[in-house]
């Protein structure tokens, strides 16, 4: 997805003429009108890890589950979508520029303008995209009271057990929606118009202003490839877990919170899939998350060690055709750490190996490790 660029036009009313007349001096504000373009979202231009890696990453073609109209029904669109409202805080500071907010306007905007009254001096502003969901439920909450110079979003935890973060987080927590947001600072309103050029046609004085808004939440697609199924897995029941993400991001900073946690989020069974030359049986997903722990991925760069000693750990749980299920967990560290900023990650099981289970709750194979009922030991090779 490319970052989303946004051209803040700021327009001051109601001055005409090429030269600023001396009564301009005697106002304490003006109003101010800035512009946005439309913004274009491409997974395909986002997920470009060949700076980082030299090799160009092709998602698509490694992608074996799908997108129908189902799983739009279901879980939204596979990619991200374009927001059509903002929210705007902007921070006076006065004579000082980047200096420490005292006091925030709140303001809204609809479609990609938004006109406002600013006092002569430096801004502070944030912009992040209003949450919009199927269901109309919000899992996105926002904190603005703990401090003035940042917003911290967060989600709150499920009903579903967790197993990877216990006993701090006994619960896993719900995925965040999309959410975009770009931070400038020490924005100068000048009286005498410095850093403004006039624009003849409509006969005011504007300054442009470059401002990227960027993801803070990730997407990641998974799938657990059943090779030679054979009607052994006949379902999931839909639920999967992702450890090892950050629970909070600073949007300001477009840096994760240091707080791990396991992000719940949905499946669904595909039979008859073809991989190569091949039909097997998928169990995919989406989920969006904060992404690495003490990490803003779109600052990453080539040579950044961005490994902190965390395990990242997908689950899913299997419906088998003799009436048990199974929860299947599997170490996805390495795929999670490489794609730091999103991408498809890809289990493979060859279920002439994998044993049915007897009995309900969890007690049939695992990938990282498997103990049996019968003592013995498995190893699957990821």
């Amino acid at each position: 997805m490319k970052k989303l660029p946004v051209i803040l036009m700021f327009i001051l009313l109601g001055f005409v003429g090429c030269t600023p007349e001396p009564p301009l001096h005697l106002y304490d504000e003006a109003a101010v009108d800035f512009d946005m373009p439309v913004i274009d979202l491409s997974l395909e231009v986002y997920w470009d890890y060949e700076m980082t890696y030299d090799v160009k990453y092709e998602w698509e073609a490694e992608w074996y589950y799908g997108w129908d109209e189902i799983d739009t029904d279901i879980f939204g669109e596979l990619g991200y979508t374009e927001p059509s409202v903002f929210n705007l805080r902007r921070y006076f500071t006065g004579e000082t520029p980047y200096a420490p907010h005292t006091s925030v306007q709140n303001d809204v905007i609809y479609g990609t303008n938004f006109q406002g009254r600013y006092n002569w001096g430096f801004w502070d502003m944030l912009i992040w995209n209003d949450v919009k969901t199927l269901d109309g439920v919000q899992s996105l909450v926002f904190d603005e009271t703990s401090s003035l110079d940042y917003v911290t979003a967060y989600t709150n935890q499920t009903m579903q057990q967790s197993r990877y973060q216990a006993p701090r987080y006994t619960r896993s927590f719900y995925s965040p929606e999309p959410l975009f947001t770009g931070y400038t600072q020490g924005v100068e309103i000048d009286p005498t118009l410095k850093n403004f050029e006039y624009d003849p046609e409509r006969k005011v004085y504007v300054r442009r202003l470059n401002m990227v808004l960027e993801p803070v939440t990730y997407i990641y697609l998974t799938q657990v490839i059943l090779h030679h199924n054979n009607g052994r897995v006949t379902s999931t029941d839909g639920s999967s877990n992702l450890s090892g993400m950050a629970r909070s991001v600073v949007l300001n900073t477009g840096v994760a919170g240091s707080d791990a946690i396991t992000v719940y989020y949905n499946t669904r069974m595909k039979k008859d899939c073809k991989k190569d030359e091949e039909l097997v049986d998928i169990i995919g997903g989406r989920l969006m998350t904060f992404g690495i722990c003490n990490l803003n991925a779109n600052r990453v760069s080539r040579g950044v060690d961005i490994k902190d000693g965390k395990r990242h750990y997908m689950d899913c749980t299997m419906q088998f055709n003799n009436g048990m299920d199974s929860t299947f967990v599997f170490d996805v560290t390495d795929q999670v750490r490489k794609l730091y900023k999103g991408g498809v990650i890809t289990v493979e099981l060859d279920m002439d190996t994998v044993p049915i289970p007897q009995r309900s709750g969890g007690s049939g194979f695992n990938a990282v490790v498997k103990d049996t009922e019968d003592g013995g030991t498995y190893e699957f090779d990821m």
